[in-house]
C-alpha cells in the first residue's frame, strides 16, 4: 500500500492495546490502585541519581535517556560540515556554525531555505533532527543520519520516503503532519508531556518535565518519595512512589522439565502496563498518565487488524512490540520486559543464546538437533526463529516478541510469513514446511492455530462467525487474539449474540473492548442491550468505545435514566477528541456526533475543521459528500468527492462513493468506471466488488456480471450480500 493511502487509513482508524487476566469486570475495578495523590510532583533525574547512583548511571547514555537532546556537538551524529544529499531533485545541505546546526532544504512554501536543528530525535541505529516552526510546531526531517557503523551501510544521510516525492502540502513532507513532533512523537520521547494544543489559534504550547524519557516517566513523580528519604525512617513507612514493581523473577528448573518456570506466580502485569504506551501501537485517551494506572485507562490499543498484523498474529506494520509480546506463551507464563532487559540501560542481560539459556536448557535447544543449523552460524540464533525481524524506517530492524514457533505450514494454507523462508529466500513455503513436519513429526506443525479462524473472519469466509465465536470464547488463547475475534464476529451470524454477551463480561478489559467493537456492528435495539452496561466499564477505553458505538442508537429507545448515562460517557469521549483536536480524525468523530444528536450544520463545520486542520484527509471529504445526499443537496456532493480523488487518487473508497453518486445521477457509464476501480484496488472488500458487479447487470451485461459475481464469491465465499445476487442472476437467466 502506498504511504499516502496507509496514513489515511491510519488516521481513519482509533487504535491501541493491553492484557490483565482479573476473575471479573467487578473485581478488576477493585484491584486497580489508586492513582497517588495531586501533591506528587516531577522532581528530576538529577535528584533521584543521588540517591540511586548505580541505576543512574546505567540509564546514562540508553535509549531513554537520549531519545531527545538538545542539538549540540556531543549531541548531534550527522555530518554537519557542508554534507549534501539530494532525493528527488531536492538537496538538502548540512552545516553547522559557532556550535549550532542548520541544514538548507525546501520549505513549506517549496523554496529553499536555512533551517536551524533544535533538537535530536533518538540515537541508533539512526538519527532524526528536529525544527521549530510556527506556531508551537517541532517538524521531524525525512532524511535522517544513518548512526550505524560505515562497514554496516550506515555513517550517511538517507531518506525515509526512498520511493518517492513528497512535495510540500503533502502529508508526508517534514513540515506536514506526518512528520509533526507534538502529536506523533512527543508523547513517547520525553517525560510528562503535555501538548498544549489551542485549536482556536491551530498553535501548540508543549511542555514536559524533562527532555528524555527520564526515571519518572517509569515510576511516577518523586517528590513525596524524596521528601520520605529526607525525613528518614521516623517519617513512617515509606510512601515511595505510584507503582511498585516486583523484584525480578527467579526461574527454576523442575526434573524432567527442559524450560524453567517461574518461581513465584506473577500476580498482575504492572511493569508491561507501565511499558505498554510507549511499545504498542495505540491512539491517546488522557495526558498525564501514571505508571500504576491500567493501560486501558489511558490508551485504546490496536487490535490484529489488517495491515497493521498478519492473520497469525505477526508484526507487519509498525506496531512496535507490546502487541507480539503478550501473545506469547512466556508473557502468559509471568515473564515481564526486565526478565530479559535491564530497565534502567535497557541492554539485554546477556548476549545471544546465553539469555534464552537462562530459563531454556542449552543441552535440549542450543543443539543441532533443535535448531537443524550449523552451530554458531545466524541460523543457530534462537531470534532467528523465535523472533523474526522486519525492518522499518528503512534500517531500523525490530524483533518479533510472540516468540513463535515457525509455522510455515501457515504460510502454505494462508500466506503468511515465516522464519525459515526469510532467510531462505529463494525456497517456497512448501519447501520449509515439509523440513519442519520431517524434523519435528510430533510438533506443532499442522496444529490449530488462531490464524485460521482470524483469517476466516478477516475475510468472511463460510464458517467463519462459528470459528471465530469458538476462538473469542477459549481462554487459553491471548486476549489481544480473543478481542481480535470479537471484533470480526458477522452480526447477522446466529452465533454472534451469545459470543458477544460473553465478550462483554469477561473478566479482561481488552477482551471487553474487543466485544465493544463486534456489538458496534449489531442493529440499534440489540446493539443497545448488549452495551448499556459498558456504559460504567471501570476501563475508560471500553466506556468511550462503547459510547461512540450507541450515540446513533434513536432516542426513542432508550430509557431516561440510562440516557444520563450515556450523557456522561459520552463527555468522557468528547474529551478524548478534545485532547486530540489537532488529528482530523477527531473533528470527524465530532461529526457524527453531530448528526446522531440531529445538528448537520454542526456536523458540516466539524468536517470543514477536519479539512481545515489536514486538506489530504479524504474521509472527511467522503462523509461531507454524505451529508449533502442527507439534506436532499446530493448533486452538491460530486465535488467533494473528486476532491477527495484529487488527494488521494489511487483510494478505493472515494472512488466507489463516487461510483454510488453517479448511479444515483443516471451516469451509469461513469459509474463503472469508478466502481471497477474501487474493486479493483480494494479486491478485500466485498461490498465493493456487489456495486460493481450490479452495475454492470444495470447496464445490461448480465453475463459479465455474472463473472464478476462469481469470482467475488470464490474471493469472499462466506458473504451472504455476493451469495444472494449471484443466485438471484442465476435464476433471472434460467
Amino acid at each position: 500500500m502506498p504511504a499516502r493511502a496507509r496514513l489515511a487509513l491510519l488516521l481513519a482508524l482509533a487504535i491501541a492495546s493491553a492484557c490483565e487476566r482479573a476473575s471479573e469486570p467487578a473485581r478488576e475495578a477493585q484491584a486497580a490502585p489508586s492513582a497517588p495523590p495531586a501533591a506528587a510532583e516531577f522532581v528530576g533525574a538529577e535528584r533521584c541519581a543521588a540517591c540511586h547512583a548505580a541505576e543512574a548511571a546505567r540509564w546514562r547514555g540508553s535509549q531513554h535517556d537520549l531519545a531527545m537532546q538538545e542539538a549540540h556537538a556531543e549531541a548531534v551524529l550527522g555530518d554537519f560540515d557542508g554534507a549534501r544529499f539530494t532525493h528527488f531533485g531536492v538537496t538538502s545541505t548540512f552545516s553547522a556554525k559557532d556550535g549550532r546546526f542548520f541544514v538548507n532544504t525546501e520549505g513549506p512554501d517549496g523554496a529553499p531555505a536555512d533551517f536551524e536543528i533544535a533538537y535530536t530525535f533518538g540515537v541508533a541505529p539512526l538519527q532524526q533532527y528536529l525544527v521549530r516552526l510556527e506556531p508551537g510546531r517541532l517538524q521531524a526531517l525525512t532524511v535522517a543520519w544513518d548512526a550505524r557503523p560505515a562497514d554496516a551501510g550506515g555513517q550517511r544521510w538517507f531518506s525515509l520516503h526512498p520511493g518517492e516525492r513528497t512535495p510540500p502540502g503533502d502529508v508526508l513532507h517534514w513540515t506536514g503532519f506526518a512528520q509533526r513532533w507534538n502529536v506523533q512523537c512527543a508523547e513517547c520521547h520525553s517525560t510528562e508531556l503535555v501538548k498544549g494544543f489551542e485549536l482556536a489559534r491551530g498553535a501548540y504550547a508543549t511542555r514536559w518535565a524533562e527532555l528524555d524519557v527520564a526515571c519518572e516517566a517509569c515510576h511516577g513523580p518523586g517528590s513525596r518519595h524524596v521528601a520520605w528519604a529526607e525525613t528518614g525512617p521516623a517519617a513512617g513507612a515509606d510512601p515511595a512512589l505510584g507503582v511498585r514493581f516486583p523484584a525480578r523473577a527467579r526461574w527454576v528448573f523442575e526434573p524432567e522439565r527442559p524450560i524453567a518456570r517461574r518461581e513465584e506466580p506473577l500476580a498482575a502485569h504492572v511493569e508491561v502496563e507501565a511499558c505498554a504506551p510507549c511499545h504498542a501501537r495505540r491512539s491517546t485517551l488522557r495526558e498525564g498518565r501514571r505508571p500504576e494506572e491500567a493501560f486501558l485507562d489511558t490508551h485504546r490499543p490496536a487490535l490484529l487488524e489488517p495491515g497493521l498484523y498478519e492473520a497469525d498474529g505477526q508484526m507487519r506494520d509498525e506496531v512496535y512490540t507490546w502487541g507480539s509480546f503478550v501473545q506469547s506463551r512466556m508473557y502468559a507464563a509471568g515473564v515481564t520486559c526486565s526478565d530479559c532487559h535491564d530497565p534502567h540501560s535497557l541492554a539485554l542481560r546477556a548476549d545471544g543464546n546465553a539469555l534464552c539459556g537462562e530459563c531454556h536448557q542449552p543441552e535440549v535447544f542450543d543443539v543441532e538437533a533443535h535448531h537443524r543449523h550449523r552451530p554458531g552460524s545466524a541460523g543457530a540464533a534462537c531470534v532467528s526463529c523465535h523472533l523474526p525481524a522486519r525492518t522499518y524506517m528503512e534500517v531500523d530492524t525490530r524483533h518479533d516478541h510472540s516468540f513463535r514457533v515457525p509455522r510455515p505450514d501457515l504460510s502454505v494454507a494462508l500466506g503468511t510469513p515465516n522464519a525459515c523462508t526469510d532467510c531462505h529466500t529463494k525456497r517456497p513455503a512448501q519447501w520449509a514446511a515439509d523440513a519442519v513436519a520431517r524434523w519435528f513429526p510430533h510438533g506443532r506443525s499442522g496444529t490449530p492455530h488462531y490464524a485460521t479462524a482470524l483469517d476466516a473472519g478477516r475475510r468472511a469466509l463460510s464458517g467463519a462467525a462459528g470459528a471465530i465465536a469458538a476462538l473469542a470464547a477459549d481462554t487459553a488463547e491471548p486476549a489481544l487474539v480473543r478481542a481480535t475475534a470479537l471484533s470480526l464476529l458477522d452480526p447477522r451470524a446466529p452465533e454472534t449474540g451469545a459470543a458477544l454477551a460473553r465478550g462483554l463480561a469477561d473478566a479482561d478489559a481488552l477482551v471487553r473492548l474487543g466485544a465493544v467493537e463486534g456489538a458496534a456492528a449489531l442493529e440499534p435495539d440489540k446493539r443497545l442491550a448488549a452495551l448499556l452496561p459498558r456504559l460504567d466499564d471501570p476501563r475508560l477505553a471500553v466506556r468511550v468505545d462503547a459510547a461512540r458505538a450507541l450515540a446513533e442508537v434513536p432516542p426513542s429507545l432508550w430509557q431516561p435514566a440510562d440516557r444520563a448515562r450515556l450523557a456522561a460517557a459520552l463527555a468522557e469521549y468528547r474529551s478524548v477528541l478534545a485532547l486530540n483536536a489537532d488529528r482530523p480524525e477527531s473533528h470527524v468523530g465530532l461529526a457524527l456526533l453531530a448528526l446522531a444528536a440531529g445538528d448537520p450544520e454542526a456536523a458540516r463545520r466539524a468536517y470543514e475543521q477536519a479539512l481545515a486542520l489536514a486538506p489530504w484527509f479524504v474521509p472527511a471529504y467522503v462523509n461531507l459528500a454524505d451529508l449533502e445526499r442527507m439534506l436532499g443537496r446530493d448533486a452538491a456532493g460530486e465535488a467533494w468527492l473528486r476532491r477527495a480523488l484529487e488527494v488521494g487518487p489511487e483510494l478505493a473508497e472515494p472512488r466507489h462513493a463516487l461510483g454510488l453518486w453517479l448511479i444515483r445521477a443516471g451516469r451509469l457509464d461513469e459509474a463503472e468506471t469508478e466502481l471497477a476501480l474501487a474493486a479493483e484496488r480494494a479486491p478485500e472488500n466485498a461490498r465493493f466488488a456487489l456495486a460493481h458487479a450490479l452495475t454492470v447487470e444495470a447496464r445490461g451485461d448480465r453475463t459479465r456480471a455474472r463473472a464478476l459475481l462469481e469470482a467475488a464469491v470464490a474471493r469472499h465465499p462466506g458473504d451472504p450480500d455476493l451469495a444472494a445476487a449471484l443466485g438471484e442472476l442465476r435464476i433471472g437467466r434460467d
